[in-house]
């Protein structure tokens, strides 16, 4: 099993930034994507930003497209997401999620097997 742990939500203001981190224990080398969802209360969970092993192919839901970046080290087994220009509507529980390895596309929820527990993340 792949153990997941984010860190870096809290609390800003619109147009603020944060770095939200997620570290990776477990049977992590053989993962194909890493991404990122989130989920605000009421509504459904949703894909944020996905990204493949090589860190080159990268997918961003439009509604953060130019101010959300997805990043990976794979030697440090760690996860990134840099939020800039945060907005309300950025309100949410942020998870991060991995694969088995498995070809398939990285964009679709259900090609992620583990999840981490979630970050916060409340823009007010």
């Amino acid at each position: 099993h792949v153990q997941l742990v984010e860190s870096g939500g809290g609390s800003v203001q619109p147009g603020g930034s944060l770095r939200l981190s997620c570290g990776a224990s477990g049977h992590t080398y053989s993962s194909n994507c890493m991404g990122w969802f989130r989920q605000a209360p009421g509504k459904e969970r949703e894909g944020v930003a996905f990204v493949y092993f090589g860190g080159g192919r990268t997918y961003y839901a439009d509604s953060v497209k130019g101010r959300f970046t997805i990043s990976r080290d794979n030697a440090a087994n760690t996860l990134y997401l840099q939020m800039n220009s945060l907005k309300p509507e950025d309100t949410a529980m942020y998870y991060c999620a991995t694969d088995r390895g498995t070809i398939g596309d990285c964009a679709g929820q259900f090609q992620y097997a583990y999840w981490g527990r979630g970050t916060q993340v409340t823009v007010s």
